[in-house]
């Protein structure tokens, strides 16, 4: 007997016989559709970020459904009182039906008939009787309105106009000004945040001075081992640079399904589970860009190539210098290339900072072993898996996987995952926070 029919025996509610039967075991459905989730987002793109937006929506509205039932935690969105879900209904409905709807809602119209379809079978597939199924239906329906109702307006893809700069330590588009502007990211710093008070909430310290002495030790580390042909740079590291050059979503959602069923996690914890740390990581993401444009500054590309004009008679110049993220390097899905957007501070760090702190915090120990899949390939071979003893051991290689790739000076990086710290804290000082 699951713990809602308890509850509801324990209330000594009045009820009928098919109410306080035993809920039938069903299949993963909250992992399963967060899977979906993670394929279905990906048409949110042009941006990496469209698809950090989408499934945070889903799991926030995943979460408030199966919370609504469960009254476990506090809720994100919706009024417990006002949903008056009964302890008694699916979990498992309302969660698909959460997912679904709001998958609905912001995915394109070619994709519904393949959405039709699975949760047709979730829905078929969940044996218990139709009164319960409906209740979780309903709880499903109404947090899915919510979240939408949430994130209209809130600037989603919006236009974004990025300030281009010709000072040292500007940052500017590689072949800039013959090549036009274009951070396909640029909307995310002014998108509402959905956890955080304001996008510029976890301002940075900001990049270190042209002139100063760290500034110089950094160009010259980032120089040396983020070279396209560095000769200090080992394989794996060059392996490890490529294999986190890929979508977070991606990259996390696996992940925690994985730790999901490693631990055991009920569909109630599930949904705590995947809102949290995708809630965070969004806002990792939206708290970084507000900083990059902030700070403006150039990226090492453009700095070690611009080396002998910056002031700082330690950094020299290399006018033909190019990162190991540059179009000759072979990897794929997508290439490499430097991004098109300032340096300072690093997305990766933003968001990995803000999805492994919130895990830790949500496990209550950072000492979780974790194996960490990438689609990218080196050469035309699939680049192996990363182990990790710790959440925070990831956490680190990314930010020196930045300086490999060439593409970020250390400060970036360690602010960067700052940030995304400080996000998870926020995350869990205010939220999801247990009903007394």
């Amino acid at each position: 007997m699951n713990r809602n029919i308890r509850r509801a025996l324990c209330g000594c509610a009045a009820t009928t016989a098919f109410l306080v039967a035993p809920a039938v075991a069903q299949a993963d459905v909250i992992g399963a559709w967060n899977a979906i989730a993670q394929t279905e987002t990906v048409m949110l793109r042009p941006t990496a970020h469209g698809q950090t937006r989408g499934i945070a929506m889903v799991e926030g509205a995943v979460y408030d459904a199966v919370n609504a039932i469960d009254r476990g935690y506090e809720p994100y969105l919706i009024d417990l009182d006002e949903v008056n879900a009964q302890p008694w209904g699916s979990q498992d409905a309302a969660a698909a039906t959460a997912a679904y709807r709001v998958l609905l809602a912001i995915t394109p119209s070619t994709r519904h008939a393949g959405l039709d379809a699975a949760y047709a079978a979730t829905m078929a597939a969940i044996l218990d009787p139709a009164p319960i199924k409906q209740e979780g239906v309903d709880a499903g329906e109404a947090a899915a309105a919510a979240m939408l109702t949430a994130r209209q307006g809130d600037g989603f893809m919006a236009s974004f106009t990025p300030l281009i700069g010709t000072d040292p330590g500007n940052w500017r588009p590689i072949g800039w000004p013959a090549t036009p502007a274009f951070d396909p990211d640029g909307w995310v710093g002014n998108l509402k945040p959905f956890l955080i008070d304001n996008p510029s909430q976890f301002r940075s310290k900001g990049p270190n001075a042209l002139t100063s002495g760290i500034y110089a030790k950094e160009y010259d580390e980032v120089k040396e081992l983020g070279a396209l042909h560095s000769s200090t740079r080992t394989a794996d590291q060059t392996a490890a640079a490529v294999f986190w050059q890929f979508a977070p979503t991606n990259l996390w959602n696996p992940l925690a399904r994985e730790l999901a069923d490693r631990y055991e996690l009920d569909t109630a914890d599930q949904a705590r589970f995947y809102a949290m740390f995708n809630l965070a990581g969004a806002d990792g993401a939206i708290s970084c860009w507000n900083d990059k444009y902030y700070w403006n500054f150039w990226r090492p590309r453009a700095a070690i190539r611009e080396g002998d004009t910056d002031g700082n008679p330690k950094t020299i110049g290399d006018p033909n210098w190019e990162s190991l993220f540059a179009p000759a390097t072979v990897t794929t899905p997508g290439g490499l290339g430097t991004p098109p957007f300032p340096d300072h501070p690093s997305g990766h760090g933003c968001l990995t900072g803000a999805v492994l702190g919130t895990m830790a915090d949500f496990f209550g120990k950072d000492k979780v072993g974790i194996t960490v899949v990438s689609g990218r390939t080196l050469n035309g071979v699939p680049i192996a898996p990363r182990q990790f003893e710790r959440f925070s051991d990831a956490l680190a290689e990314v930010i020196e996987a930045r300086i490999w790739g060439g593409i970020h000076f250390r400060t970036a990086d360690v602010q960067g995952a700052v940030i995304g710290n400080e996000v998870a804290h926020y995350t869990r000082k205010h939220y999801f926070q247990p009903v007394k």
